[in-house]
């Protein structure tokens, strides 16, 4: 009864912390879910860790025995942005403030909630809340609309109940419900006004609320000591529309989260040692908003083509591309309840060079990070750590909106974490 008491509070808790913004490593998605993958890189689709697990793959929890996951992290993003070249002032284009911006948005804490529960010999229940998101700035600056510093604040919740069960005694399958929210805020975009198709929800309207849901389908198997393989696709996350930003994001202001998959493998030489590999992807060109490119849509509707601007289908978004994401890492057990992880990832940023001026709002462009983590595990309890570092990322292209070879923008991004997570009731 304790314990549980304890872990209402911890979600509540979670819940109220859970407004502040969150990762943006693999575009907006996080590196991973659960302190145990995040020392490995976000790998281990192909391992049953902890409760977390079922963020990456639900079947991993028809192996994983009573458990209660509670940890937080602290994330660190540093963003900038440069403007080389001076306006050109000619009529109909959009030029910049040349310099160097630094986001004053940097410290954000996530917490994360996880529990696993027995259900007969064969299969399990669980619950987990965690946090996604990640287009978190706040330049102190004019960057698009005088007289308003600019920004934006993108977070995401999810509370996802798990089904699992073992098919055999190797062989597992799992499916999670997953409950979404989001919040999102901008400042300072009125300079768009004209090409918007609804210029009052555009802009500097306070904190907007979606909500929806989607599904995640997941397996692994342990196809001998040595060898293990998980898969599991997450569909997209329908959400409803942020009404007060119908006219900034296409579609009205739809939002959706994007589709994605991941395929891992866990090599296993000894009882003690696990090499894990996966590979994930992100569909962010499935949704709209994300993926429409700024041009031509956004020239078409300044030459009058209301069909083309800004919240209509058409309308302008971000231009992200799919992203692929490789990832791997160890975990070495070493006695007395020690282990200890390490791992690197790679993702090719999902930001074309023709899109830089609307990504100054969202930045995602790291593409590596190395990280490493222990666990120590006295009785049915356990204590975990892990830190990352994305490693600093340039990108730069033109100003499109300016007149040809005038104005350069560069973008700029680097990030650390660090959690600790607290697991009880192990083996209960």
């Amino acid at each position: 009864m304790r314990r549980v008491t304890i872990a209402a509070g911890a979600l509540v808790l979670a819940l109220a912390v859970g407004a502040a913004p969150a990762h943006a490593t693999n575009g907006y998605f996080a590196h991973g879910y659960g302190t145990h993958q995040k020392g490995m890189a976000g790998s281990g689709a192909a391992l049953s860790m902890n409760t977390l697990a079922a963020a990456t793959n639900p079947a991993a929890l028809a192996f994983l025995g009573p458990r209660w996951d509670l940890g937080i992290g602290l994330f660190n993003p540093n963003r900038s942005y440069d403007v080389l070249g001076n306006p050109s002032g000619f009529p109909g284009t959009f030029g910049l403030t040349p310099g160097r911006v630094e986001s004053d948005s940097r410290y954000f804490p996530i917490p994360h909630l996880g529990a696993n529960f027995q259900v007969g010999e064969n299969a399990a229940f669980g619950l987990a809340l965690y946090g996604n998101g990640g287009m978190n700035t706040t330049w102190p600056t004019e960057t698009f609309y005088a007289g308003q510093p600019t920004g934006v604040d993108l977070s995401q919740m999810f509370v996802t109940p798990t089904f699992a069960f073992r098919l055999a005694e190797n062989h597992g399958l799992g499916v999670t419900a997953i409950g979404a929210i989001q919040w999102f805020e901008a400042r300072g975009v009125g300079s768009f006004a004209p090409f918007s198709s609804a210029p009052a929800s555009l802009s500097d309207n306070d904190t907007s609320y979606s909500y929806g849901g989607g599904f995640r389908f997941g397996y692994l198997g342990n196809l001998s000591p040595y060898f293990s393989v998980g898969a599991s696709y997450q569909t997209k996350i329908w959400m409803s529309e942020f009404d007060d930003y119908a006219g900034l994001f296409a579609e009205a202001g739809d939002f959706d989260i994007p589709s994605n998959w991941v395929i891992g493998i866990a090599i296993k030489p000894t009882e003690s040692f696990d090499i894990v590999l996966d590979v994930q992807r992100v569909m962010y060109g499935d949704v709209i908003s994300i993926a429409n490119p700024l041009l031509p849509a956004l020239g078409a509707c300044g030459m009058g083509d209301v069909s083309q601007c800004l919240g209509t289908e058409a309308g302008s978004g971000f231009g992200w591309e799919d992203m692929t994401t490789i990832k791997g890492g160890f975990q070495l057990r070493t006695g007395e309840g020690w282990t200890w992880r390490a791992g690197y990832s790679y993702g090719e940023q999902p930001i074309p060079t023709s899109e830089m001026l609307f990504n100054i709002l969202a930045p995602g462009v790291v593409e590596q990070h190395l990280t490493a983590g222990f666990s120590k595990a006295f009785g049915t309890q356990e204590v975990s750590f892990a830190v990352m570092r994305a490693f600093d990322k340039k990108i730069n292209g033109p100003n499109t909106l300016e007149a040809p070879n005038q104005q350069t923008i560069e973008l700029q991004m680097d990030q650390w974490e660090f959690e600790i997570s607290w697991a009880f009731g192990i083996g209960n």
